[in-house]
């Protein structure tokens, strides 16, 4: 943890100003300590170089172990395709340059997909996650000076109001308990005149009728590792499958989504190993999630309104995309 991170900081319970207690540094990096809250009450770890708000049991659990497993596999430094940095670039509607030494806070951040390639536009990253995939982000990420790592709640956020001229979420909102309230505590995190960006499953018939949603009442009960090895075993055929299918004329796209597996296959310039890589980390991420919650095009734009955003847009581009400015 760096000291300019400290400024942000506030406790997420009080929403008091928190002071550094005990600290160890490595170089000029905080690598544990505590965060105590002004009156006292309250104390926050940091461990790892990483501040921790959450408790290390909670329902995100399976995204820690996916993303310390999976930790490099979408970071296109790792795939050698600009897969990660082409959905950010589209989904927000942001320039390089509109980020460059400015504060951007990534609410989900994962192993660190979308974080590199706000680092890579030389924005300072504040990369949140609820799971042990900080983690991940952490390793993957540290050598970049303008990174900080934290593990928090979405539905308390340890930051002062009205930090960050840039907020996005990408890819997470969905597995939270309830959206609408995840998604309400991202706008006060932004200045006037920041902007926010964020997406969703769309909640359509053609998503709804996904094979995974036949599944799921069963594979989300499952031990993680216990889906996992299952996966391990199956994914490799499954895609096989989904492939074959895929090559039928006219009715192939339709008839490989019989099959339950992440079929990246004529969508990215993946090689066939990382082909099968994809496919284990997003089917495990399609089944294992405790929450996977849609949304209508119609519902994300009366959030964003409701929360006062301007020139709000809402579209489809990997996932259903909502974002305005404040």
């Amino acid at each position: 943890m760096k000291r300019e991170l400290l400024e942000r900081l506030c406790c997420p319970r009080t929403g008091q100003r928190l002071t550094l207690e005990a600290p160890e540094l490595i170089a000029d990096a905080i690598e544990s300590g505590w965060l105590v809250s002004a009156d006292g009450q309250h104390r926050y770890p940091i461990r790892n170089g990483i501040p921790r708000f959450v408790p290390e049991e909670n329902y995100a659990n399976n995204f820690g172990m996916q993303w310390n497993h999976f930790r490099q596999t979408q970071l296109d430094s790792y795939s050698g395709h600009p897969i990660s940095a082409n959905r950010f670039w589209l989904a927000t509607g942001w320039r390089p340059e509109d980020l460059k030494d400015k504060w951007v806070l990534d609410a989900g951040c994962g192993a660190g997909r979308f974080a590199e390639v706000a680092l890579n536009a030389s924005a300072k990253v504040v990369a949140l996650d609820y799971s042990s995939a900080v983690d991940a982000c952490y390793g993957n990420l540290k050598h970049h000076p303008n990174l900080h790592v934290v593990q928090g709640d979405i539905y308390a956020l340890p930051f002062e109001r009205e930090s960050f001229p840039f907020v996005y979420s990408l890819g997470v909102l969905q597995h939270t308990p309830d959206v609408a309230k995840a998604f309400a505590a991202l706008p006060p995190m932004l200045q006037r005149g920041g902007r926010l960006c964020v997406d969703f499953y769309w909640k359509r018939v053609r998503t709804m009728l996904h094979m995974k949603y036949l599944l799921r009442p069963v594979t989300k009960r499952m031990s993680q590792q216990k889906l996992f090895l299952w996966l391990e075993k199956s994914v490799p055929a499954l895609l096989v499958a989904s492939q074959l299918l895929g090559r039928i004329p006219l009715l192939g796209r339709f008839l490989k989504r019989l099959i339950p597996v992440a079929d990246y296959t004529g969508i990215f310039p993946l090689s066939d190993q990382q082909l099968k890589e994809w496919a284990l980390l997003d089917t495990f991420d399609m089944l294992a999630p405790e929450y996977d919650n849609p949304q209508t095009a119609a519902r994300a734009r009366n959030w964003l309104e409701v929360a006062g955003l301007l020139e709000v847009e809402v579209f489809h581009g990997a996932h259903l995309v909502a974002r305005g400015h404040k």
